[in-house]
């Protein structure tokens, strides 16, 4: 899917069909924005794949570098220098909590001095945010591509901190869960999280660099007043690196209380099975001792002491050992 806004000094429209974009490039518009969505992972399409490259290579003459760079690979955050316009790479966000995943979305853009291309295999809804705006008002399409791609990259960085409120809050419920009670389905979410974080860290460096660049390079599609915004966004995305960083911390003591909780169960069941081998031991040894036949033929105890007295001893030896050891260990507090 391609749509297009345009617009002039009569205002902005958005019914530019493709066919008339090599003329329209003619009237140098004040601004063309063209959004390509390839929602068949990057012109996998017979038909898509020949109007992209038709798009990029003839009407644009893009450098075939970069045009193979947006239709065939995938990236992390870069930003690229032409001669007339920059190429750009960054990367939307969001968390799923039933999976427990982040999921990134890959943005590759083209800033000319007086249009904007945006591509795109998966929905962004930061751009979608963005389009709805320009449609909406034509002042978001007053200031020129580089003042709009600020814009679209602002949105993007706005949609990263509610997905790290997302992982700091299935972090707390996670550890809340933990101190419940033990089990191996927590191990597979807190590594699940911790993959989700390292995602993040793997976009976030690089798109923080991507901010930085664009907000103290000298690029001739982006004035030098609208730098300030990309310094704007750089900064957001340094407290996004710093914030990760902080989840990174959250989940590895998740995974340590985790161990705790565990270790401190398998104490109390290790001490619980000592405590009964301590009281039954000795029982063990008396039994085994006398061999518990004081009412056998076998056995003449009859001249010394009746059987019955031997038997009643034995039978309060069982009762006052154990109790005595239990006793000893609740006077120590080992119990």
């Amino acid at each position: 899917m391609i749509r297009i806004i345009q617009r002039d000094n009569n205002g902005s429209r958005d019914n530019i069909t493709l066919e008339a974009l090599p003329e329209l490039l003619k009237l140098k518009p004040t601004l063309l924005w063209i959004d390509i969505f390839d929602h068949d992972k990057r012109g996998s399409n017979a038909e898509t794949r020949p109007t992209l490259e038709y798009l990029l290579s003839e009407v644009f003459q893009f450098h075939p570098l970069a045009v193979e760079d947006v239709i065939s690979e995938s990236h992390v955050p870069k930003v690229d220098a032409w001669e007339n316009y920059i190429y750009v790479v960054t990367h939307a966000v969001q968390f799923d909590k039933t999976l427990r995943d982040v999921d990134t979305s890959e943005l590759d853009a083209f800033i000319g001095l007086n249009y904007l291309i945006t591509y795109h295999d998966e929905p962004i809804a930061a751009l979608e945010r963005v389009w709805t705006s320009c449609m909406r008002d034509d002042r978001h399409t007053k200031r020129g591509p580089d003042y709009l791609f600020y814009e679209l990259c602002d949105a993007i960085a706005s949609d990263y901190l509610p997905c790290m409120d997302a992982i700091d809050e299935a972090v707390d419920e996670l550890e809340a869960l933990i101190f419940g009670g033990t089990s191996n389905v927590f191990v597979g979410q807190i590594f699940k999280l911790k993959s989700a974080v390292l995602n993040l860290r793997r976009v976030l460096s690089p798109q923080r660099e991507v901010m930085n660049k664009l907000a103290r390079d000298d690029y001739p599609v982006i004035d030098s007043k609208d730098r300030i915004y990309f310094r704007d966004v750089y900064d957001h995305f340094v407290r996004m690196v710093d914030l990760n960083e902080s989840l990174r911390d959250l989940v590895s003591g998740t995974l340590e209380t985790y161990l705790s909780v565990t270790a401190n169960k398998t104490n109390d069941i290790v001490k619980s099975l000592t405590i009964i081998t301590l009281l039954f031991m000795p029982l063990s040894f008396l039994t085994g001792f006398f061999g518990m036949n004081f009412f056998s033929n076998s056995i003449v105890i009859d001249t010394l002491i009746s059987p019955y007295l031997m038997f009643a001893i034995a039978i309060l030896l069982m009762i006052a050992i154990p109790g005595s050891i239990y006793w000893i260990l609740r006077r120590n507090k080992w119990l």
